[in-house]
């Protein structure tokens, strides 16, 4: 486990490193299936502009971007983050992608929102974490319910997705909700 952060069961969460630019994380935000609900996938995704953003994750101040690793082999399988960081009002906005689509419905992405969820939470002194996510996205919509989020609202067509504007749902979670 080479510069793990956070231990789980099945992965370690970790730093990103220049090293990630190299394998096949640049790829990920290339591939419309795995970009289907977020906003990447706009513009070609290159591994300068990778390496760009590993820097920034590296060095941001209200935000904590990791690295979802397999333990069994050192794997780079996503990313994990709180983004938006708000130390004055204690919230984040919660954000995952799983790029390697071996991983997908295989429970890493569960593991890894509740040990970074967690860790806003005991470490960080947040009181709230939120995410969005298309009415579309079914994956992301089980993984928020999963980890105790609860639906807050809907921003009504809000995202371009596969050329039609679709609704985003909005979830949140209070500190005193998160059970681990």
């Amino acid at each position: 486990m080479k510069n793990a952060f956070i231990v789980g069961k099945k992965l370690y969460l970790r730093n990103l490193t220049p090293d990630d630019a190299e394998g096949s994380y640049p790829h990920w935000f290339n591939d419309p299936e795995v970009c289907r609900y977020n906003s990447h996938y706009k513009f070609p995704y290159t591994r300068e502009k990778a390496l760009d953003y590993i820097q920034y994750a590296n060095t941001a101040q209200n935000a904590l971007i990791l690295a979802v690793v397999d333990k069994t082999n050192d794997r780079h399988i996503g990313n994990v983050s709180l983004q938006e960081i708000d130390f004055i009002n204690r919230n984040a906005e919660f954000a995952i992608i799983i790029g390697d689509k071996d991983y997908w419905g295989k429970g890493f992405a569960s593991e890894a929102a509740a040990l970074l969820v967690g860790h806003g939470f005991r470490e960080l002194n947040l009181h709230r974490i939120y995410c969005g996510t298309s009415v579309e996205n079914i994956g992301m919509k089980k993984l928020a319910e999963k980890i105790g989020m609860k639906q807050e609202g809907i921003r009504r067509q809000a995202i371009l997705t596969d050329g039609s504007l679709v609704d985003l749902m909005e979830y949140g979670i209070l500190r005193d909700e998160f059970k681990d």
